[in-house]
């Protein structure tokens, strides 16, 4: 009989902290690993203690459990008394949820004890439950997601342990914008399935852009009878001269499919946050009731992506109007929070606007920067009036900012940073890092997307607290979000491709302490998820091979190559001519020399899914410096690295080169705001300051996570090899390496 663990360590090599040997994402907060394991049978039960026994807590464990029943084929019947052997025991001490006026989503700590005889579930809230459950349930095999009995004489066992875990950060959000691009409810609701497994607990919905209003609102019908739909979409980047699809687009959710999402969401402990666009976005809402501007109209949604100039007016009309609306969205939904957006509202019509001026005049304001914040503070007065506070992009700074208001900072982190020193709570969400519409491979082998580059690296790298606030400034950041923008993804498949495995990254980002941060581990992590995603049919991007950031310069005549990562459900295929690895190309087992002698090779390396998918191929160039005498010579007392046994992962070499990133988003926003409101708001960062960045990071950096493989990595132990792994680690920015070898000499 085969038995099942879904805790099996799958190593690349590199000597890992216990967590890392369980396949957890996102990593907990403190696991001690145990001998044996808890095998489940027909026997086994699952009883309910304490206010474990209330009809919600019940409702949750059965929804976990019903999975479990169908791939292991055991009844795993819910009791609430049973003996203390073979049983799965499930105990809540007590059911209140915090209360006050931050973000507060309950006690989501939890304990989880598994040894041989019975597994141990307690908790002081039922998200510190649900998360416990979601962390039994990545422990089984990835099989038990099919919806259908594995294999007869197969069993499913939990690794003994214990795991005492709490998140990091109360706020751990994920966007999804449906004006751009519309989808359906059942995808919704797929979606945050995926947020709920990897512990998100704000799914914030961007209900309303110009290029459509996707939510019904009794009392003005026209915003979906005209707002919801545009009469064609423009084609690609086709912005001058502009070519559109021709194809009529458009939808919106009924206010029951939204009661019925919002439920769907709270059953799984997540709090739907709903963005009604204003000032600026609104052009949908202007086309159905084009008095709510400064001009006359008529107006049409948006064809094509950008910032348009046509924004509400502060009139009368127009607050009554989203009084109204809000009135009908808060009734949909109870999250104390509400997102008005704020960002990229030009102000050309309310510079020419005489109802704009006399407002302005009356109000005693100093321009519109400071009428957009008066405009802001009104509607904060309203949410406050109804129990509930405003969230906003980092434009509703400008002007001065509304007395209650919290902050998503996307321009970076400064928005956050200035907002936290004024005693505002933040939400860390920068372009920079968080954007999961920018590319995340080479744009030659990746869809179109907006622009930018955000790797599944450097999202893993972000952190939300900024060094420069204090540490009671510190504690206004609630946390961070993942975006994603839609102007370049029509479909759902699509979505998932942008946000997975990003979000896994940030998930772990969230939830996990900064100081057991470890990329090692976290890709060692990710190899049996993605294989989960796989088996729930998940479109998302295969990770890049890692080893092969950049070109090398050697002074020797061979190099060893060691790549990454090595997972059991996927192949890592590569080649020595530089050509797409193909299922038939040789299959990489461990690290191998590349001889140099007869000039340069380039190594070509790409992950091959189970079910064939493709990964994105990862080049690059190995060569001999030109006036490099020929030598292999072993420097005395040299250390070795292992040529056998599990490979050890690559070293993280990548530097992100400051100004072509940058420049690249400038354009993009360009493209994207399409007025001249784009330079106000995204100023070119100087020259001056660019060239600081590249002086500062152009150097090859040293990691200590290749020299931790290097030296205690498993396998044979080939002597005098560290010299050629110099030049493999030291010289990976393609630069030669004698010219940096003093400078490195005591870290390689």
């Amino acid at each position: 009989m085969l038995s099942i663990i879904g805790g099996v360590a799958l190593t690349l090599g590199v000597a890992m902290q216990p967590p890392a040997a369980y396949p957890l994402v996102p990593a907990p907060r403190s696991l001690a690993p145990r001998e044996g394991a808890f095998v489940l049978d027909d026997a086994t039960s699952i009883v309910l203690q304490g206010a474990a026994t209330r009809a919600d807590v019940r409702a949750m464990v059965e929804r976990w459990a019903g999975p479990i029943r169908v791939a292991a084929g055991v009844p795993l019947r819910i009791v609430t008394a049973a003996p203390e052997r073979n049983v799965v025991v499930v105990r809540l001490d007590a059911g209140a949820t915090l209360a006050g006026d931050r973000w507060s989503p309950g006690d989501e700590s939890f304990v989880l004890d598994i040894a041989n005889e019975r597994v141990r579930l307690s908790a002081r809230d039922a998200p510190g439950l649900f998360y416990a459950l979601q962390s039994l349930r990545q422990l089984l095999p990835a099989a038990v997601e099919r919806g259908r009995r594995v294999a007869p004489g197969v069993t499913f066992a939990w690794p003994a342990l214990q795991i005492e875990d709490a998140p990091r950060f109360a706020y751990r959000g994920m966007h999804l914008d449906v004006g751009r691009h519309f989808f359906p409810v059942e995808f919704i609701k797929r979606y945050i399935d995926l947020l709920a497994l990897f512990r998100f607990n704000a799914f914030h919905w961007h209900l309303t852009e110009d290029q459509g209003w996707r939510i019904e609102i009794k009392k003005y019908p026209r915003l979906t009878e005209v707002g919801a739909y545009r009469r064609e979409t423009i084609l690609g980047r086709n912005f001058d001269p502009y070519v559109g699809d021709g194809v009529p687009y458009g939808g919106f959710y009924t206010q029951d499919e939204v009661r019925d999402v919002v439920a769907y969401a709270r059953d799984r402990h997540i709090t739907v946050i709903p963005e009604i666009e204003m000032p600026g976005h609104s052009v949908a809402a202007l086309a159905a009731y084009p008095e709510l501007a400064c001009t006359p109209g008529p107006f049409n949604v948006a064809t094509r992506w950008g910032v348009f100039e046509d924004i509400y007016c502060p009139s009368e009309r127009t607050f009554a109007f989203l009084e109204d609306v809000l009135t009908e969205v808060m009734a949909l939904f109870p999250s104390r929070y509400i997102h008005i957006g704020g960002d990229e509202a030009p102000k050309a019509r309310w510079e020419a606007s005489s109802l704009a001026q006399e407002v302005m005049r009356r109000e005693g304001l100093a321009d519109a920067h400071e009428l957009q914040s008066w405009f802001i503070r009104r509607i904060e007065r309203f949410l406050l009036a109804n129990g509930r506070r405003l969230i906003g992009w980092d434009e509703i700074l400008e002007g001065g900012l509304a007395p209650e208001a919290t902050v998503m900072s996307w321009r970076g982190v400064e928005g956050g940073i200035a907002a936290a020193r004024e005693g505002h709570d933040v939400i860390m969400t920068p372009n920079s890092h968080v954007y999961f519409d920018h590319y995340q491979g080479d744009r030659a082998q990746e869809p179109l997307a907006i622009g930018g580059f955000s790797p599944l690296e450097k999202v893993y790298a972000f952190e939300p607290v900024p060094e420069a606030l204090t540490e009671s400034e510190a504690r206004r950041v609630l946390g961070a979000q993942g975006n994603v923008w839609t102007e370049y993804m029509k479909t759902s498949d699509r979505v998932e491709y942008m946000a997975f495995p990003r979000m896994l990254a940030l998930a772990e980002v969230l939830w996990s302490p900064r100081e057991h941060r470890d990329w090692t581990g976290f890709m060692t992590r990710l190899g049996p998820q993605l294989e989960r995603l796989s088996v729930l049919g998940v479109d998302y991007r295969v990770p890049d091979v890692l080893g092969l950031e950049a070109d090398v310069r050697t002074a020797e005549d061979s190099v060893l190559v060691t790549l990454g990562p090595v997972w059991a459900s996927t192949e890592l295929r590569f080649t020595l001519d530089g050509s797409d690895p193909s299922p038939a190309s040789p299959r990489y087992t461990g690290p191998f020399y590349v001889d140099l002698r007869a000039g340069a090779r380039t190594v070509a390396a790409r992950l091959i899914l189970r079910d064939g998918r493709l990964g994105a191929v990862r080049r690059a160039r190995f060569e001999r410096s030109p006036d490099s005498p020929s030598s292999t010579e072993t420097e005395p007392g040299e250390s070795s690295i292992p040529v056998s046994g599990s490979p050890s992962i690559a070293v993280d070499t990548i530097a992100f080169d400051l100004l072509d990133m940058e420049s690249d988003h400038v354009a993009n926003q360009r493209s994207r705001l399409g007025s001249r409101a784009a330079d106000r708001a995204r100023p070119t960062p100087s020259r001056a300051r660019l060239g600081r960045h590249r002086r500062r990071h152009a150097r090859p950096r040293v990691q200590g996570l290749g020299l931790r493989a290097a030296r205690h990595g498993p396998g044979r132990l080939v002597p005098g090899v560290r010299a050629v792994r110099r030049e493999h680690v030291c010289g990976a920015a393609g630069t030669d390496l004698n010219a940096w070898r003093h400078r490195v000499a005591s870290a390689c």
